[in-house]
């Protein structure tokens, strides 16, 4: 098997990946169409319900993340995310019941939105780390990558097959279908064979939440990562809110166009994801990645027409998934597996957390300025913090900066860390 796809050996993660790809298209659907509800129907329009509605999705993060890694290093994995999958069901369901009687205000979009951000925030740091309970050490970063080409496959997909259902069809259908993908994943998990995996010690006791803070603050190279991914989470990935306001208010676009572009900008995020499935997560892969993220959404803010707008999303996200692969990569196969869990539930509230603040801001942007500086604030934001990071660690003494030339130009970057992972006592 190619190196790409080692993973998919594994016969517990090829069936969770299986189901999860399904999964994935449905939930990028749901993605477009409640946008194109909020947007068409609910509003005139309106970017600041449409940064509301998306601040509230993942508002959850921010709060719940202590209490949603200890339940991810608590019980059994598996077992969560049978429930949170299940709820998620639900809160897709009844939007698409409320959307297809008719009878849909803004007001409900803004509460399932809020109730499907706590499942998704319990959900996200224990399927982050089921992970590492499918496959072995050497195959993580092969798998975490997958998971990004899977999610990323459902966005290359869902989008595109949204907008043509809108289209057709109208914005109803294309939620109903996103609430049966997730019965697929729900399959998946049921037919995992618990025999095969590999659980991590459970743990024990009280003060878990601050045992988890303790070791983050101990490691200067979590700390390092997680500030860049700060900055990229809530002022560069705010695409749900700007794809949509560029696409109708700048290129008066209708609801196909609108859904290409998510599929045009995950053809880069593929691709990214599958290099990333063939290399060793490193710190300047990080780092380049972020520059390079920097350059292109500086040439979408500028855009002059819709097909130009929709090449630039090509390296724009191949430029992301670059640095969130490799961030995640380098935050799971560094930490101790007892720990796991929280590390990675305070990474994903890092990244996503900052949107309940960010998208709400995007948004208000995008009324008071216009719809291209959505965009070009998320520019200016990560293109400050790759540079102020880049200066800080040539400063610190257990960093090394070198540029060689014997074999090929080749530029490193490396901050050390703990040989062994230290957990607080």
């Amino acid at each position: 098997m190619s190196p790409t796809f080692h993973s998919l050996g594994v016969p517990n993660y090829r069936r969770y990946a299986s189901g999860a790809i399904v999964s994935n298209v449905g939930t990028w659907m749901g993605r477009v169409a409640q946008d194109w509800l909020v947007l068409t129907v609910l509003t005139d329009h309106s970017a600041t319900a449409l940064g509301i509605v998306t601040g509230l999705q993942f508002l959850p993060f921010l709060v719940l993340a202590p209490w949603a890694g200890m339940i991810a290093d608590r019980f059994p994995k598996r077992h969560i995310l049978l429930g949170t999958q299940a709820a998620l069901l639900v809160t897709a369901l009844g939007l698409a019941v409320l959307t297809g009687t008719g009878v849909v205000e803004l007001w409900h979009v803004y509460a399932l939105a809020l109730l499907q951000g706590v499942a998704t925030a319990i959900d996200n740091p224990s399927r982050q780390a089921f992970v590492s309970e499918m496959v072995d050490h050497d195959y993580l970063a092969n798998a975490v990558a997958l998971n990004s080409a899977s999610f990323n496959l459902g966005r290359l997909v869902g989008p595109g097959v949204a907008g043509l259902v809108i289209a057709w069809f109208g914005i109803a259908p294309a939620l109903y279908i996103n609430a049966v993908t997730f019965v697929f994943v729900l399959v998946a998990l049921l037919r995992i064979d618990t025999a095969a995996l590999s659980p991590v010690p459970r743990a024990r006791g009280k003060g878990q939440i601050r045992e988890g803070l303790r070791y983050v603050r101990r490691r200067p190279d979590l700390i390092l990562i997680m500030s860049l991914v700060f900055v990229l989470g809530t002022f560069g990935m705010n695409f749900q809110v700007t794809m949509a306001l560029m696409s109708t208010q700048v290129f008066h676009k209708g609801p196909g166009e609108f859904g290409l572009l998510g599929s045009i900008m995950a053809i880069g995020s593929l691709a990214a994801a599958l290099l990333s499935a063939r290399r060793a997560p490193r710190l300047r892969v990080l780092v380049f990645a972020l520059v390079g993220f920097t350059v292109s959404t500086a040439l979408l803010a500028t855009a002059p027409s819709y097909e130009l707008f929709a090449i630039f999303l090509v390296p724009t996200g191949l430029f992301a998934l670059t640095a969130l692969t490799t961030a995640n990569a380098m935050v799971q196969m560094s930490v101790s597996p007892v720990m796991r869990g929280r590390v990675m539930s305070l990474y994903m509230a890092i990244f996503l957390g900052g949107t309940p603040v960010g998208a709400p801001m995007i948004g208000w942007i995008g009324d008071a300025w216009g719809a291209r500086w959505t965009i070009a604030i998320g520019t200016i934001a990560v293109g400050l913090s790759v540079i102020a990071v880049v200066l800080w660690i040539t400063r610190r003494q257990n960093v090394a900066v070198t540029f060689e030339t014997q074999s090929r130009p080749r530029f490193r970057i490396r901050l050390d860390r703990p040989t062994t992972p230290q957990v607080a006592k």
